[in-house]
């Protein structure tokens, strides 16, 4: 099989282009779908980056991201999610990726803070769903717990979004974030139609210093890419496949060898033999 047809490349891993040569790229290539993240966007303009994909004939299947809810001021991040839900519908994603924040400055309690996730979800779901967005809670590696993202596993994940209609919180899958738990499989198919993504890294070893770059290339790594790619399509998910990687020494490379290489690994190892 080589159909790329459910193929998205985030606009992280092939972060050394803008936005003009990302459309480009993707069209040449013949990968249909894009993930684009606030900050390059708002740079470009949101309206302008809008009509650039548009025009390219490319799906923004995400925005990265929402999220960080858990401080104690909760009104400013609240605005900046209702932001970042105007820019998604703008866009014309359906998908605005959550990450939720770490634990509060001095703060030891990690329940404590999901309940300040399913507060902000409360506020900002029925304002999403009026534009057409939906709210995608992602977990993080518990690495990650202290200083990012108090949802560490799908099953946590999945506890804050069963509070609410599937159409308007799902969730994410992420490889690099989710492979190691023995309890993944069962939460996917719990999960069922709350998937709002589906994304792809590999994890490789030695971790890098600061942790956030170490995402692999498909295949680098001891992810089993295709057994997840079984779970996630028997709950009947058949939306966008999106490869995001952090990763300097792809950033380093040109662009376009790096995403014929990502449209290469997804093939040999992602998509079914």
């Amino acid at each position: 099989m080589s159909d790329l047809s459910r193929l998205s490349v985030n606009q992280e891993t092939i972060r050394q282009w803008s936005l003009p040569e990302l459309a480009e790229g993707c069209v040449t290539a013949g990968v249909p779908g894009v993930g684009l993240w606030r900050a390059p966007v708002q740079e470009y303009g949101v309206e302008r980056a809008a009509r650039l994909m548009r025009d390219a004939g490319l799906t923004v299947t995400s925005l990265c991201r929402g999220g960080f809810l858990t401080g104690d001021d909760r009104a400013p991040a609240l605005a900046d999610n209702r932001r970042a839900v105007d820019e998604a519908a703008a866009l014309g994603t359906a998908t605005l990726v959550l990450v939720s924040g770490g634990l509060p400055p001095g703060s030891r309690d990690l329940h404590g803070a999901r309940e300040r996730v399913a507060e902000a979800l409360a506020e900002l779901a029925p304002y999403a769903a009026d534009r057409g967005v939906r709210l995608a809670v992602e977990p993080l590696h518990p690495m990650f717990a202290s200083d990012r993202c108090v949802v560490s596993t799908l099953g946590q994940a999945l506890d804050l979004a069963e509070r609410f209609p599937a159409e308007r919180v799902g969730v994410v899958v992420d490889t690099y974030h989710l492979w190691w738990d023995d309890r993944l499989a069962g939460d996917i198919a719990r999960a069922g139609s709350r998937i709002a993504a589906f994304q792809l890294a590999d994890w490789i070893t030695p971790l890098p210093a600061g942790v956030l770059l170490g995402r692999g290339q498909l295949g680098d790594g001891v992810v089993d890419f295709r057994r997840l790619w079984e779970l996630v399509e028997a709950t009947g998910y058949a939306g966008p496949v999106e490869v995001e990687i952090f990763n300097e020494d792809l950033w380093s490379r040109d662009g376009a060898d790096v995403l014929a290489e990502v449209a290469d690994r997804y093939v040999g190892h992602v998509l079914p033999a």
